[in-house]
């Protein structure tokens, strides 16, 4: 019922969609999803409540896999565009509806605040392995990577999916790192 609600929503828009549209996509009878659920918003709720456990164990285990900070920061973005990519519905309505649903606020602050964390300890490391920059604004440098991963998610699907979303992974951390990078200190630069 999850997976064809989030269907729905994609195809009409989350405040268009109605409930018997949902039990139809899932073939059973409209009080069987209340059975279930109490409203849309506990069906979104409840899906990315679900998906998002499903997703960041996903994303761990990526990390896990990286040797170094760069791999692991590699893991985690390219973890991230494939979770999306998967499930071009949930990457519409997280997209989407998501962001003014005043309900899923706190979920999304906790999967926002998990994330920041994990980006902090890879780029903790990095320092640490003398990777990165030991200058970096952790809070501007954490920031700027989950934005930029986003607004590549947000390209993606305004395009309807019709480029492999996870090609764009290396790509992005290479821009990362060369922007990173425990290189040459440029000049300061202004008055």
């Amino acid at each position: 019922m999850l997976e064809a609600a989030i269907r729905i929503f994609a195809r009409n828009g989350f405040f268009s969609s109605t409930i018997s549209q949902i039990a139809k996509e899932a073939g059973v009878a409209d009080g069987t999803i209340y059975l279930y659920f109490k409203n849309k918003d506990d069906i979104l709720l409840q899906f990315f409540s679900y998906k998002a456990k499903e997703i960041f164990d996903g994303f761990w285990m990526a990390v896990d896999e990286g040797k170094n900070s760069v791999e692991k920061l590699r893991n985690l973005v390219k973890s991230h565009l494939a979770a999306f990519q998967s499930d071009i519905d949930m990457a519409m309505v997280f997209q989407s509806e998501t962001k003014g649903n005043h309900q899923m606020r706190d979920q999304l602050n906790e999967m926002t605040r998990k994330y920041l964390s994990a980006l902090g300890d890879i780029l903790e490391q990095g320092q640490d392995e003398g990777l990165f920059s030991k200058e970096l604004y952790m809070g501007l440098t954490k920031r700027f990577i989950l934005g930029a991963v986003n607004e590549v998610i947000n390209t993606w699907v305004s395009s309807g999916g019709k480029y492999d979303l996870v090609s764009m992974g290396d790509p992005l951390v290479n821009l990362v790192i060369n922007g990173i990078g425990a290189g040459e200190k440029l000049a300061p630069t202004g008055p």
